[in-house]
């Protein structure tokens, strides 16, 4: 064998082996690699209690309840299965009934979810997209291209 073909062989096995473990890694992670999981998504999964996700859909309208001490609960919904969140702090400006959002924190035993952190979209025609594709998925898809008008679909709706 000659240099320049030890030199080839030994060029093409490295790449092979640094495909191969880049492979592995991300099969390892391929769950961590979803933005969010919509509650449907959650109950399929069977998410163990305490595990920590971000779940993302639509505040359900009529949900929102102020408790005590900068504590607030509502829904998150995907049409198809609906989720109770709890989250202590200052929700963000945006944050409305009937808009996208997504909630970090864990699903909890009772099949609540305990939030730490919350976001919202950042202006009135905005809907992360994930969101838009699990309401696609799901048949409940009510954006561009569907029937209803967007202001009938996201309205004005006020802060809660």
């Amino acid at each position: 064998m000659t240099r320049k073909q030890r030199r080839a062989t030994f060029i093409f096995v490295s790449l092979g082996i640094l495909g191969l473990a880049a492979g592995l890694v991300l099969f390892a992670l391929s769950d961590s690699v979803t933005f969010f999981y919509s509650p449907s998504e959650v109950a399929e999964r069977g998410v163990e209690p305490g595990e920590r996700i971000r779940l993302g859909g639509l505040v359900e309208e009529g949900s929102f309840q102020k408790l005590t001490d900068a504590t607030v609960r509502f829904n998150v919904t995907d049409f198809v299965e609906t989720m109770s969140v709890t989250y202590r702090g200052v929700l963000p400006d945006l944050f409305r009934e009937g808009q996208g959002v997504v909630a970090e924190g864990a699903v909890q035993a009772d099949g609540s979810f305990i939030a730490d952190k919350v976001l919202a979209k950042h202006d009135e025609n905005y809907m992360p997209p994930e969101v838009a594709a699990a309401l696609k998925k799901s048949g409940n898809w009510q954006g561009e291209g569907a029937e209803a008008s967007h202001s009938e679909t996201y309205g004005q709706g006020s802060y809660p």
